[in-house]
């Protein structure tokens, strides 16, 4: 799921760096996917080409949607062909010009003025202007539309959101109700346009939906998908691949007035797995992949002979977890999760148990080669709001006697088997699910079920593919326990969507979701709304100091109350061919967030 959280910086991080930045949050759900027909010609379009500047990447899925606004998961085209009013600088972390070129924030915080570039152009050679600023926000705001950014501008305790007016040609205003220290970084959301989108917007489907929620899926030609971004959509193959061409109207020009970007195209090849995509790289049909840890002492062999290298960020930008659906509430007189289940999951010591009986130091020898450490945080470790253990933060060493104990002291107990049961009885049993394909995330889960066993409980693994785990996941809500990861930034009112208790990614005790059937009986955990009030009050606040403190303490609760049992922070390393010039590898922003800049020999 997108814009503004923390998953694993794997397939995202190198496919659309700067996007990783931008967005925030994306929940890496990588799957196998069959190769079926988009019902467009493939040749009215460009296609992948040795004879120009290319570079060959590899995604383990297709996109879901061509709709920026719409997108809740990567892989996704939005870091190639959208730019917002700023960016993120992939080095400092700063915030920097994207589509405006300057911007005036008042002395109280609530009032900041853009001026937009001259002579931006879309990706079709229409002008693009402050209109398409203001419609984008509208359309952001507009609760007739669902979109995962829409939680990162809700502002205050009534979580209002900014007004956004033109105030000149170039010029537009955001007008907030209070200070809001992530207002500047959350304008790097892509800007789309009005000439294209509005009509769509404006008009109904039968049910009465804007015709908007069904626009630029993934069987739009891609002639229609219009950017501003570095690159245009020109090609797209299900199952097959993507391929990008140089957007001719991009604003970039560097020094000597050359338009930018220098790579003329950019090829995703669906690969659907982590394996296969090893394999590619290794045989030279890529030219950048995710280093995973079973593959990094060969990949470090074979550098001078493949005339590559592997960069190496240092600590990712994500985080990886193990969760238990919390949702006690019931669909049309259903229980989204077994009662007899749910009764465990919601028990805090059952839950501290299980993270006691997960033995994460095995975790980084064995699946990750000892490329990482356990992660003790929902915050990205670079994160300046990083909280570490000595601060007072909760960790859960792996000691699997302490987690049989209280157990016991709780009221389970054991059977002559050794099965763990509860007061009542019943075997302690549960299904574990993960996307397919993911190597890693398949690894973590055996160990989980393995670890487990020891506690005395069976548990069924059973990876899904991406679009069962994603109706789980955002549509029935019905599941029991996942691992899965969330992408990070160094802002961490990126993921106010996982903790605020309406939030689109409160993953583990979700609320129904615009058009769903309603639920009957949620209900939030105390902790559960201290942390979504910490959340708005900590962006209300514009010392950094004061902002810590109250990160901190959320970091305190999610480790004592364990909504996400965080496992393994990994090293960020990327492969790249020795070919590609400019890389400025960081774990913020990967390969290819200076992606304008590179060039290809």
């Amino acid at each position: 799921m997108t814009t503004a959280s923390h998953t694993t910086p794997d397939r995202l991080s190198l496919i659309t760096g700067h996007s990783q930045i931008k967005r925030l949050v994306a929940l890496m759900l990588v799957i196998l996917v069959g190769i079926a027909s988009t019902g467009c010609d493939p040749t009215r379009f460009a296609r992948a080409s040795a004879d120009v500047p290319r570079l060959v990447l590899s995604a383990l899925s297709d996109p879901k949607t061509f709709n920026p606004i719409l997108s809740q998961e990567s892989p996704n085209i939005f870091g190639l062909t959208f730019e917002g009013l700023t960016t993120t600088d992939g080095i400092s972390g700063e915030t920097v010009p994207a589509l405006a070129e300057s911007w005036e924030i008042s002395d109280d915080g609530t009032i900041l003025v853009f001026t937009l570039r001259d002579g931006l152009r879309w990706s079709d050679g229409e002008p693009l202007t402050v209109d398409d600023v203001v419609f984008t926000y509208d359309v952001l705001f507009n609760p007739a539309i669902p979109t995962n950014s829409r939680d990162g501008f809700r502002i205050g305790t009534e979580g209002r959101f900014p007004q956004v007016s033109k105030v000149g040609e170039r010029r537009v205003q955001f007008t907030l109700p209070e200070p809001f220290a992530p207002m500047l970084q959350n304008t790097s959301l892509e800007v789309i346009p009005a000439h294209i989108l509005r009509p769509t917007v404006e008009g109904t489907d039968g049910q009465g939906n804007p015709l908007f929620l069904s626009t630029w899926g993934t069987d739009t030609a891609p002639k229609k998908i219009v950017g501003n971004g570095p690159y245009r959509l020109a090609q797209y193959i299900s199952g097959e691949r993507l391929v990008f061409e140089r957007n001719p109207y991009y604003w970039r020009k560097d020094d000597q007035g050359n338009q930018q970007p220098y790579i003329e195209q950019i090829v995703w090849q669906i690969v659907g797995s982590t394996d296969t995509a090893f394999f590619q790289f290794r045989s030279g049909g890529l030219d950048l992949e995710s280093v995973q840890p079973d593959f990094f002492s060969l990949l470090k062999r074979e550098e001078e002979r493949g005339d590559f290298t592997i960069y190496n960020g240092g600590p990712g930008m994500g985080t990886n977890f193990f969760a238990f659906n919390l949702n006690r509430a019931s669909r049309n007189g259903k229980p989204l999760v077994n009662p007899v289940k749910s009764a465990w999951f919601n028990n805090v010591a059952f839950r501290q148990a299980v993270s006691y009986a997960i033995d994460r130091q095995t975790m980084v020898n064995n699946i990750f080669q000892g490329l990482g450490q356990p992660q003790t945080s929902p915050m990205s470790v670079p994160s300046p709001f990083f909280a570490p253990p000595e601060m007072g933060i909760r960790t859960y060493d792996y000691d699997l006697e302490k987690a049989k104990q209280l157990l016991l002291a709780d009221g389970f107990q054991y059977n002559a088997a050794n099965n763990l049961l509860d007061a009542e009885g019943n075997r302690v049993r549960f299904t574990l699910i993960t996307n397919s394909g993911n190597k890693i995330r398949e690894a973590i889960g055996a160990q989980i079920k393995n670890d487990l066993a020891k506690l005395g409980i069976q548990v069924d693994f059973q990876p899904l593919a991406f679009n069962s785990l994603v109706d789980r996941l955002t549509d029935s809500l019905e599941w029991e326990a996942l691992v899965l990861g969330l992408t990070g930034g160094t802002e961490p009112n990126g993921g106010a969507n996982v903790w605020l208790l309406d939030g689109a990614l409160h993953a583990f005790n979700q609320n129904a979701g615009p058009g769903q059937d309603p639920l009957e009986g949620w209900q939030a955990a105390d902790w559960e709304r201290r942390i979504a009030d910490l959340y708005i009050q900590a962006a209300q606040v514009i010392d950094e100091d004061e902002r810590f403190e109250l990160y901190k303490e959320t970091q305190q609760l999610t480790q004592e109350y364990l909504p996400f049992m965080y496992l393994i922070n990994n090293l960020s390393l990327t492969a790249v061919r020795n070919r590609v010039q400019g890389v400025n590898f960081t774990a913020l922003g990967g390969a290819l967030w200076n992606i304008h800049e590179l060039t290809v020999e």
